[in-house]
């Protein structure tokens, strides 16, 4: 059946940013597909409540607290998931973010900050499990990139060069270690995670962003699932080097807050 191509069957992911939004709802699902997953955040309880839930659908979960700036420990979490269960097939760099800021009050340091966040975390993670994926035969890396990388839209320098950045790492590492290891990306588009909800409250500003985006609604974080678990299943076997673009049709940002930017 073409649906056992979705199945990951005792195969072991890694999900960062896991304890809520799009990296929990990710985590739920590949543990729905089989999966046993580790669940890494910084706050404790939020990966230790989703950690639960998927012990509840009967798959093994881990739940550790884990900043992903902080090189010392992602070695953590590659080393407590191998300590666990003994491989690593799946993952998922999803943490990352960074607040709007209009350019000319863009430091050098909030600026390398974003990159770090967003880039260098996934690519250090990534550096981490490869070669347990190569030992247990192959894998697959999901890094949670943004429309963004690919639109325009003013007080985002930061952060959309970041997210341009792992959208080319995506390709220069899947080229690196094709065919075994399989990396794509998804260039998500507004999505209603934890992180937009306090920018949905302000006036009609919900209303005008789904009137500017075609399939007339934002996203969910399982919307955004759905396709990480494609990518991380069999499913997807013959994709790499990719990004894939989940924003609801759109071609032109429909982020309606103009932030201030240079004016003469």
């Amino acid at each position: 059946m073409i649906l056992n191509r979705f199945r990951l069957t005792d195969q072991v992911a890694i999900v960062t940013g896991a304890g809520r939004g799009i990296g929990r709802a990710s985590a739920l699902a590949l543990a729905e597909a089989g999966a046993d997953v580790v669940c890494a955040a910084r706050t404790a309880a939020q990966v230790e409540e989703v950690a639960e839930r998927i012990r509840g659908l009967g798959r093994g979960a881990l739940a550790v607290s884990c900043d992903v700036t902080r090189g010392e420990q992602l070695d953590a979490l590659a080393a407590r998931t191998l300590e666990a269960f003994g491989r690593i097939d799946v993952v998922v760099n999803n943490a990352g973010g960074t607040p709007p800021t209009p350019m000319l009050q863009l430091t050098d340091e909030t600026f390398e900050a974003a990159f770090h966040f967003n880039v260098t975390s996934a690519m250090h993670l990534s550096r981490l499990t490869i070669p347990a994926m190569l030992k247990s035969g192959g894998g697959s890396i999901i890094n949670i990139s943004s429309a963004l990388s690919h639109m325009v839209e003013s007080g985002f320098v930061a952060y959309g060069t970041a997210k341009a950045a792992l959208s080319h790492l995506t390709r220069l590492m899947a080229c690196e270690f094709a065919p075994r290891v399989r990396v794509n990306a998804l260039a998500v588009g507004a999505t209603v995670t934890d992180a937009l909800a306090p920018f949905l409250k302000v006036g009609d500003l919900q209303q005008q962003m789904e009137a500017l985006t075609p399939m007339a609604r934002l996203g969910t974080p399982e919307d955004i699932a759905c396709a990480v678990l494609y990518l991380a299943s069999p499913a997807s076997s013959w994709v790499t080097g990719k990004v894939f673009e989940i924003d609801g049709g759109t071609v032109d940002s429909n982020w309606p807050l103009k932030i201030p930017g240079y004016q003469e």
